[in-house]
């Protein structure tokens, strides 16, 4: 299938997907369960890889401005700037591109090959919409809530490592926190997440509701899926910046 056609059919996928469903109350209870699968089963990972992220970031901004003309807390500023502008959202994109990306695709590339797709299909049922969309709008709800826990416990990491391996004072890097900061940027950082969940959860769909063969096909679209995902991330971050930020 060549690039323009797999565009062609995507689109024609998320507009089944994005139709109007039937029973809203069914809406309901799907997006509730996908918030809990894609969203706070992904709390732990974010909140592990945020806060040691963080504390090295701390390190490796003291190591880098060793000079006695430069204030101490501007580390505090770096590790900020840097989880705002970066890191919690295309760097936590990326993580999560691949945890509830690859799921995504691989639970619908087993249904299909198990043929429930089908079932919804001959029940008169728009499968994309009763499948998708409940993936998409949970996504979009849910990991701006992930991109601020991200920052937050990155920070807090930042400030453990300060604690602990005595970088610089603790008071200065919260000087550092609060110095020349412009809530922009968070709305910058979530806006760019919003983007990335209708990116994650769509491009991951669409590789697993298109599954043709077996189990086999089933390993490689989830593979396809995270990379595809990737990449158009790394390519919206670029366009969202230079957008945003100019």
């Amino acid at each position: 299938m060549s690039l323009l056609t797999q565009i062609g059919v995507y689109f024609l996928l998320m507009k089944r997907a994005f139709s109007q469903p039937e029973k809203f109350s069914i809406l309901y209870r799907q997006t509730m369960r996908e918030i809990e699968k894609t969203g706070i089963n992904s709390f732990p990972i974010v909140v592990v890889i945020s806060l040691f992220v963080g504390a090295v970031i701390t390190i490796q901004t003291n190591f880098n401005i060793e000079n006695p003309l430069l204030p101490k807390y501007l580390v505090g500023v770096t590790v900020r700037d840097s989880l705002l502008l970066e890191f919690s959202s295309t760097m936590v994109a990326l993580i999560l591109a691949g945890k509830v990306g690859s799921s995504i695709a691989s639970e619908l590339g087993m249904m299909r090959i198990t043929e429930q797709i089908d079932a919804l299909e001959v029940m008169g049922v728009n499968s994309a919409s009763y499948l998708i969309l409940p993936k998409v709008i949970a996504a979009v709800l849910f990991f701006p809530i992930l991109c601020l826990l991200s920052i937050m416990v990155g920070i807090a990491g930042g400030y453990f490592s300060c604690v602990l391996a005595d970088i610089i004072p603790p008071s200065e890097y919260i000087y550092g926190i609060q110095y020349a900061f412009y809530p922009y940027y968070i709305g910058y950082a979530l806006t760019k997440m919003v983007f990335y969940a209708i990116i994650i959860t769509s491009v991951s769909s669409y590789f697993g509701y298109y599954v043709k063969g077996g189990a086999v096909e089933v390993g490689k679209s989830s593979t396809r899926a995270v990379v595809q995902s990737s990449i158009l991330i790394l390519l919206a971050n670029l366009i969202l910046t230079r957008t945003i930020l100019q």
